[in-house]
């Protein structure tokens, strides 16, 4: 804090002191302020107070707060730090605090309460003294000026913050709401409030870090969470299967057909080649991997009204050559499995161990129609 700021808070906080002593001796300002009261502003001058019912609204705290939050809320978005609005929330806080305190433990009761001409009205169960509404208006509109970025816009946001602070402790004796010493001891209040600001910055520093480091905590948390982007134009793989089994259907009039149905009923009843006794495939994962994946130019010549139909088997008169996914890879096979094989348990040659497995190859060109 420089030195011209602590000469300016301590005179105040002189002046302060000496406005609470005048009213607590019931010296020549409790006079002044009966005479005023007397006198009836608002009866001299009736035309003015319509207006100025409206004006007493930008001392009063609620509607003033949330006019300059978000204000400050913007410029603390523009900026990237909560500075602002925490400089706002301390001051308002240090405002509440020291007003409330004085306006509780003096308990000096309005113009309008008034019991005994002459009296200070102190210690009666009021709340008016000092003025909320002019020690208001001097901490949100000050706080404006007390922010500004450049020293134009603090000069000229400082005559705005005094235009407003003096015209509403003004306003609020001409509608008799409260004493004149009231007023004055209200414009103490908050200057002493925006002059002892720079004292809080250190715990305002603070605050701003914690609610920086808070907000990356958030977002990094946000970040781990959210789940991973799937690429423009490439389905997972769910999305594959579904949508090849909905084709199916659609073919076969809402079952697959041909080759997958019978497939199909094979794996639910578990009948098949084995079953009938027939010699398991020499290599049953190229088989299911061939079956699980058919040439789709079988299905070209299926009609869509032919959904019962079974089309022919592969290797019977009329039916066309079967073809593989790929074509078949040799798989050598040990000595000692081809021994166990033709032997069998016990020294024994096996059923059906002189059969080979006929090797199905497939044709390198179009299907023949």
């Amino acid at each position: 804090m420089s030195r011209h700021r602590r000469v300016l808070f301590g005179a105040t906080v002189v002046l302060y002191a000496v406005i609470v002593a005048a009213v607590l001796v019931e010296s020549v300002l409790v006079r002044v302020d009966w005479q005023v009261m007397l006198f009836r502003p608002y009866k001299q001058w009736p035309e003015y107070h319509q207006f100025l019912d409206y004006f007493v609204v930008l001392g009063q705290r609620a509607p003033t707060a949330v006019l300059v939050a978000a204000w400050l809320g913007w410029r603390s978005w523009r900026q990237r730090t909560p500075r602002p609005l925490l400089v706002l929330a301390t001051a308002l806080l240090l405002l509440n605090a020291s007003v409330g305190a004085v306006k509780i433990g003096l308990g000096r009761l309005g113009p309008h309460y008034a019991t005994e001409v002459g009296s200070a009205e102190l210690f009666a169960g009021g709340d008016i003294f000092p003025s909320g509404h002019t020690a208001n208006a001097v901490v949100t509109w000050g706080i404006l000026a007390y922010l500004a970025s450049t020293p134009r816009a603090r000069r000229l946001l400082s005559l705005v913050a005094a235009f407003a602070a003096l015209g509403v402790g003004a306003t609020t004796v001409y509608l008799g709401t409260h004493w004149v010493s009231d007023v004055l001891l209200g414009w103490a209040a908050g200057l002493l409030i925006l002059l002892g600001l720079p004292w809080c910055e250190p715990v305002i520093g603070r605050a701003e870090t914690l609610v920086l480091a808070y907000r990356e905590r958030a977002r990094r948390l946000r970040a781990q969470r959210a789940p991973l982007p799937v690429p423009a134009g490439e389905p997972v793989a769910a999305e594959r299967a579904d949508t090849a089994y909905a084709a199916a259907g659609q073919r076969s009039g809402g079952q697959p057909s041909g080759g997958h149905a019978r497939r199909y009923a094979d794996a639910g009843t578990g009948s098949g080649a084995a079953a009938d006794g027939e010699p398991a495939a020499e290599h049953p994962d190229e088989d299911a991997h061939s079956e699980a994946c058919p040439d789709e130019s079988l299905w070209a010549d299926e009609q869509p009204g032919d959904a019962d139909a079974v089309p022919p088997v592969p290797g019977t008169p009329g039916a066309p050559p079967a073809r593989l996914h790929h074509s078949a890879r040799p798989h050598p096979v040990r000595g000692t499995e081809r021994a166990s094989a033709a032997t069998g348990v016990g020294g024994r040659r096996a059923p059906g161990a002189d059969r080979t497995a006929p090797q199905r190859t497939a044709p390198l060109g179009p299907r023949a129609k």
